[in-house]
This record gives C-alpha cells, structure tokens and sequence, in this order.
C-alpha cells in the first residue's frame, strides 16, 4: 500500500476513534430534557447550572403575541416559547435575563454567531441576535458549559442566556428574519 494510502487511513482511523471517545465522555454527562422550567427568585442573583422544575404545568403563550410562527419572549415572566404557524408553542424555557432588557415590541432575528465570548467573559454559543437598546445588543444564548452565571456586576450586557438544549431549540428555531415578539 502507497504511504500516501497509509496515512489517510490512519487518519481515518484516527479520527474515529476521536469521535467515539468524545461520544463515550458525553453520554456520561448530564442528559438535559425539555421542560417548563422556571428560574428562582435567587436565579437572577446567584449562578446555577440548570433553571428549578416549576410545579404548575407550563405557561400559556401570551395572548398579546401576535400570530404566526414567532419567538416570544416575556421579559417579567423571564420565558421564551416557540411558536409554530399555527400558533401552537413547540416549546418553551425559563432563561435568565441580562442586565439591559428590550423594550416590549416586534423585533427580528438580525444576526447569528455560532460562538463568541459574551461582554461577560463567558464562552456563548448559539447566539442570536434581536434588538438594540441604549447601544447594548440584545440577544439569546447559552454558555458553552451550560451555566447561567449571574449577570456582570456593574456592566451593561444584553445576554439573554438558556440552559444549553434550550440554546440548540432556539438556534434551529430563529432563523435571520425570524419574527421575535417581546411583552412585559
């Protein structure tokens, strides 16, 4: 067998093996699910992994969110839903907002970033982009390693973070010119 041969099939091999070693590590991770979390009152003021299960079943789509597919986003409830065009959410999350919220209105999705560091200075991913206020740029995200660190103290950020699977849901789901509707 030619050299040339020899080492694209080492390669090969190489590169399998990778993945299923990386495929082992994550299957003993945590496993997040959907759900209809909820943050704590303490969430906003104190780092968490993950946001608490609330007991009630999970929260109707608000009534004042327009029609059609759209992202809508609550900022006194601090819940995103998903909703599909026939009005109907396909899935909705607690999240923890940043220290500069958008202002009630319909907005865009305008820009995606697949990652970055936020103003923050925690790796983010998924992020998508949706309004300005008082030059902050608002958008979604999630932190690479899942947690939900309490906002900067003394900085303007716009962050609006998730637990990671619900950072994946809302990437596939908010596409550039994606309708984002924001209430009270």
């Amino acid at each position: 067998m030619p050299a040339s041969k020899v080492w694209v099939t080492g390669l090969t091999v190489g590169a399998i093996a990778a993945v299923t070693v990386l495929a082992v590590q994550a299957n003993k991770g945590p496993h997040p699910k959907a759900s209809a979390a909820r943050p704590s009152a303490s969430a906003s003021a104190h780092a968490s992994t993950s946001p608490k299960p609330h007991a009630t079943a999970a929260a109707a789509v608000p009534a004042s969110s327009g029609t059609g597919r759209r992202i809508v986003y609550a900022v006194g409830q601090k819940r995103v839903w998903l909703v599909d065009a026939s009005d109907k959410a396909g899935r909705t999350f607690a999240v923890w907002p940043g220290t500069v919220s958008p202002d009630p209105g319909t907005y865009t999705v305008s820009v995606r970033n697949d990652a970055t560091t936020g103003s923050d200075g925690v790796q983010i991913e998924n992020i998508v982009y949706f309004a300005t206020k008082s030059g902050v740029n608002i958008a979604f995200s999630n932190a690479v390693d899942g947690s939900s660190p309490p906002p900067a103290a003394g900085k303007e950020t716009g962050g609006v973070r998730m637990g990671k699977a619900d950072g994946a849901a809302l990437w596939a789901f908010g596409t550039t010119s994606t309708k984002v509707i924001v209430v009270k």
